[in-house]
């Protein structure tokens, strides 16, 4: 039984989405056009017949397409007629343009005029003159400029009513005008040169110019062609409308050499006519209909010819010229030219790849992808992995041959450096994307280190290679015997990223008159927040990875303790390469080939990296977690007496916690008792995950994450440095309390696993840039974030993730504060997001995150756009504003236990510092020469395994003002904690202590005293607003 359209949940929101963007023609609606229209008409018919008009009116544009014997004089238009989507009934909001056509009178023109910009000349000036005297028209408030699908020859004029009706905001009106049996049009054949300037020798046909004049010539026809197909079918209109917010959402789409309104009601016009669609379908079934036709038809290869009833079709050596002339052909037999002239190669590969991806999301994404296909923006930053704008101001290559001639000269410049890029990149780029002035250059990349050429024996293609690489071709040899040309990369690991930008300078430099200068990378500007000195901590990594190989290979070997090591698994972030500052090897403990470098200044503190071992089953632990976790610490002791007897590692052992030092590195031990194991089969709730103590759950769910990233970080290469950006922008703006270092890698993971409507990120700055727009747009209140790895989720799986969400919410209505989890991350492990959301971000948290985030996720937007590189404003991203908070607590530097960790140093220039404080010299993050006298072992013994004052600190604060005020910091290194006061606790204080004890200022004297040492100074900034 099929459901009625009411109940299904897609139609609903499509309903929904067209009663917001589709037009209603309601009387008073074309009441308001019909005005609009007829003010334009009427100071129309006021400019005089026989009026001189001569070049004066536009110099500029007369001298720049090259034009000459322009003057006419001025004759009333033939016919004005409105057109356009206003005509089909399917404008889209917020566009509201009524195309206004005005016929141009063949009195203006000579018979030869389609020669040499004539035609182009003067049809500007004939605008030039309309819009003199649409000046004095009281009905009008703004007469401007604009350009008919960006082509700068064929100008428009855009007039904006002087009334301003609420009902329709931003109605415009555009005067666009046509040339009906102007010309003879076996004179624009696309064979003939109707530019003499080109013909130097032999006559070079003008296609693009000829089909731009017939486009004007054919105008009405086409509307009309149109009217027909749309007027009388709501479901066709409403899918054009749907196809319009489609593309309109997808900036790389909607502009001069793809798509556009007009012709997505051709393509839909031609389904129509093919049979394809009709009026019996749904609009989502037809829009679902014509994607699939974008994306899969083989028809676009031959070119979509379609005919009216009695018309003879094109014959083939027509089709064959046309498919050799223009990579898209749509041609109306009626109409003789293509529709579909503007269209470019890499327009239209570019459209393909969005119809398929947009059907693919259709089918993985719930609610057929309704959110990610018409509701979220795919801009360029977004979708492009690499972007960079280049600067053509002063370059006169430019413009060397002309302005404009078969086509204008910017969009030669593009078509060649569009292909000078394709050769360069070759595959590491998926889609390359030039485009002039409004948007800037994009690629889709994948990363490589060298770019293979032709073999050698092929001669005439490797002298070719050899032509467009110059130096950097070379002939190499590779593993697999095959002796080619090729261009190598050399780079440190850390630096692959930036393949792609040497390359697009070398190639850019080599073929076209530019310096770098002139090329604006994006691609290595958010690279300063992750290095230490010049180089990426990351770079460590390796040494890190094979110190761990060798000791879970001696704890497995371990025979003198009663159940053997059976598992050794690694849980630290450094591991999985998602911490944002993995250790460096340490000097004092670690052999001297094992050290990377000289290392000038030696760390008094080593941050531990915690491993988890399981032993051998046995069924005599004890029952009670008490005793089960003694006998862990016995287990480990025993574990580290025998590494220190059969390796002579040093280990150090405390009543939790047993740290083996080794190869410049801390690994701290932890057990996960065999009765944990059980949680592997059911979830937390069942009867053995009760059972288990609450180290053994913990334990568990580090170690099923820590497994799953890790193999998510295998599978794609640019996870971890999205993730370090992530982490690093959290902590940098004192969320380190509030946003668990695993929560951000679930978000980051789930930016990979369902990239929809994008791809895969394949550039750290784009990924991060769709992790700010992830945390800011998301629906963290009616909507759950699944991430599944491992695709471990099955329908049952899903079913109790969403009815865990649901009891969450239950209280929602009553109270919104208190709901819990206000972020609800379900995974395969975490069904009901116990382990990283339950206690933070609570909501006002989540509020504040989500402000953050977008607002930085705009300013990126918008750097990448539009601005040119500027250091510091690329910085605002990391730099927090500390005025944001009630008091700032800044610390001294050189007492943190990572200074080289610290991003920005913070200083105060508001609030009133009410305490300071000198820096304690007990504690200094270097080791001194003082401290570097005696034994290695004794030298060793005054490392500090784990030390971090900032955490002491902040614990200490937490008991001697518990829920007095909420603590924001930088857990990565910061040197400003932010202060925000808590209204309940500080009303009880006041209750239970009396007005003096709890004065906001007195209380921050005391927070100096308490941090006495490491607290540089404290400002007060907003005092607390107590309720009564």
């Amino acid at each position: 039984m099929e459901l009625d359209s009411s109940t299904d949940p897609i139609d609903l929101k499509v309903k929904e989405l067209l009663k917001e963007v589709a037009v209603e023609y309601s009387p008073a609606f074309t009441e308001l056009v019909d005005a609009a229209v007829s003010a334009v008409k009427d100071a129309i018919a006021k400019i005089p017949d026989d009026l001189q008009v001569t070049a004066d009116l536009a110099p500029a544009f007369v001298r720049d397409v090259g034009a000459d014997k322009v003057e006419f004089k001025f004759k009333k238009p033939t016919s004005i007629n409105v057109g356009g989507s206003y005509a089909t009934r399917c404008i889209a909001k917020p566009d509201m343009n009524i195309d206004l056509f005005v016929g141009l009178p063949k009195e203006c023109f000579h018979e030869k005029d389609y020669l040499d910009h004539r035609y182009f000349a003067k049809r500007s000036l004939y605008l030039c003159t309309i819009k003199k005297y649409l000046k004095f028209s009281k009905s009008v408030s703004k007469v401007e400029w604009s350009f008919l699908q960006n082509e700068a020859r064929k100008p428009v004029l855009v007039v904006h009513p002087a009334a301003k009706p609420v009902e329709v905001p931003g109605l415009i009106v555009r005067i666009i005008p046509t040339a009906k049996s102007l010309f003879n049009i076996s004179k624009l054949n696309l064979n003939r040169s109707n530019i003499r300037a080109l013909n130097q020798g032999t006559a070079q046909a003008t296609p693009t110019y000829n089909t731009s004049i017939l486009e004007d010539m054919f105008m009405e026809n086409n509307v009309e062609l149109l009217n027909k197909t749309l007027v009388g079918c709501k479901e066709l209109r409403e899918a054009v409308i749907l196809l319009k917010v489609w593309a309109r959402q997808r900036s790389s789409l909607y502009i001069h050499d793809c798509l556009n309104g007009f012709l997505i009601s051709v393509i839909m016009s031609y389904l129509v006519s093919a049979g394809k669609v009709n009026n019996s379908l749904k609009a989502m079934q037809i829009f679902r209909i014509t994607l699939d036709f974008i994306a899969n038809s083989k028809l676009w290869k031959h070119g979509l010819f379609f005919q009216g009833e009695g018309e003879n079709g094109i014959l083939k050596e027509e089709r064959t010229q046309y498919m050799n002339l223009f990579p898209v052909v749509i041609c109306n037999v009626s109409a003789h030219f293509n529709l579909a002239f503007r269209i470019s190669d890499n327009g239209f590969l570019e459209l393909q790849d969005e119809a398929a991806l947009t059907l693919k999301c259709m089918e993985k994404c719930k609610d057929v992808g309704f959110e990610e296909i018409f509701i979220t923006k795919v801009d360029f930053p977004a979708k492009y992995d690499l972007c960079l704008r280049i600067n053509l101001k002063e370059n006169k290559e430019v413009s060397a041959s002309g302005f404009c001639l078969d086509k204008e000269c910017w969009r030669l410049y593009e078509q060649k450096m569009q292909s000078v890029l394709r050769q360069g990149l070759s595959d590491r780029a998926k889609i390359v994307r030039v485009a002039w002035k409004n948007t800037p250059t994009g690629y889709s990349i994948e990363n490589g280190l060298s770019t293979l050429g032709p073999n050698a024996e092929n001669k005439e293609e490797a002298l070719k290679f050899r032509k467009f690489w110059g130096e950097r071709a070379e002939l190499r040899r590779f593993k697999d015997g095959t002796i080619a040309e090729s261009t190598v990369w050399d780079c440190q690991p850390w630096t692959r990223h930036l393949i792609i930008k040497r390359i697009v300078e070398y190639v850019l430099t080599q073929h076209f008159s530019l310096s770098n200068e002139n090329i604006v990378h994006y691609v290595d500007q958010l690279d300063f927040c992750l290095l230490h000195g010049v180089e990426d901590p990351m770079a460590f990594s390796g040494y890190l990875i094979r110190a761990f190989e060798v000791l879970s290979k001696r704890l497995r070997l371990i025979q003198d303790i009663p159940l053997k090591v059976s598992s050794v698994q690694p849980l630290d972030s450094a591991f999985r390469f998602t911490s944002v500052f993995p250790p460096e090897p340490h000097p004092l403990i670690a052999e001297k080939s094992e050290l990377p470098r000289q290392v000038r200044q030696i760390p008094l503190c080593i941050q531990p990296l915690e491993v988890m071992i399981q032993l051998e089953g046995s069924g005599n632990w004890p029952m009670d977690d008490v005793a089960v976790e003694k006998t862990k610490t016995a287990f480990l002791l025993k574990i580290a007496e025998s590494l220190q007897n059969s390796y002579r590692m040093t280990c150090s052992a405390s009543e939790d916690d047993v740290d083996v030092l080794m190869s410049g590195f801390a690994f701290r031990l932890k057990i996960l008792h065999e009765r944990g194991l059980s949680l592997l089969k059911r979830e937390i709730g069942s009867d053995q995950g009760k059972r288990a103590s609450s180290v053994d759950k913990k334990l568990f769910i580090r170690g099923q994450h820590a497994s799953m990233i890790n193999g998510l970080q295998g599978r794609y290469q640019l996870y971890g440095p999205v993730v370090r950006l992530a982490k690093r922008w959290v902590a940098s703006h004192l969320f380190s309390a509030c946003l668990k270092e695993e929560s951000v890698e679930l978000l980051v993971a789930y930016l990979f696993l369902k990239p929809f409507p994008f791809t895969t990120p394949c550039s750290r700055i784009t990924g991060f840039l769709r992790f700010l727009r992830l945390l800011s747009e998301y629906d963290w209140t009616f909507s759950p974030l699944v991430v599944d790895i491992n695709n471990d989720l099955g329908p049952d799986d899903e079913k109790e993730i969403n009815e865990n969400f649901m009891t969450s919410r239950k209280i929602y209505d009553q109270n919104p504060l208190a709901v819990d989890p206000p972020m609800f991350i379900g995974t395969a492990y975490d069904k009901a997001s116990e382990a990283w959301t339950r206690s933070s971000p609570n909501f006002l948290e989540l509020k504040r995150l989500v402000a953050y985030a977008r607002s930085s996720a705009n300013l990126l937007t918008k750097l990448i756009l539009h601005d040119q590189i500027n250091t510091y404003r690329w910085e605002c991203l990391f730099r927090t504003p500390l005025s944001n908070y009630d008091a700032i607590i800044l610390l001294h530097r050189n007492k943190l236990p990572y200074p080289q960790h610290l991003l920005f140093p913070s200083e105060m220039n508001e609030g009133r510092n009410v305490a300071l404080g000198s820096a304690s010299k007990a504690f200094h993050p270097f080791m001194t020469s003082k401290d570097l006298k005696g034994s290695l072992e004794e030298i060793k013994n005054k490392l500090m395994v784990n030390f971090d004052p900032l955490q002491c600190f902040l614990k200490d604060l937490q008991r001697e003002f518990p829920e007095i005020f909420k603590l924001w910091y930088d857990s990565l290194g910061g040197d400003a904690i932010g202060l925000t006061w808590e209204r309940s606790g500080l009303k009880r204080a006041r209750d239970e202590e009396g007005e003096g004890r709890s004065d906001p200022v007195d209380m921050l004297k005391t927070v100096s005293e308490v941090g006495k040492g490491f607290v540089r100074s404290v400002y007060f900034l907003k005092a607390p607003r107590l309720m009564n």
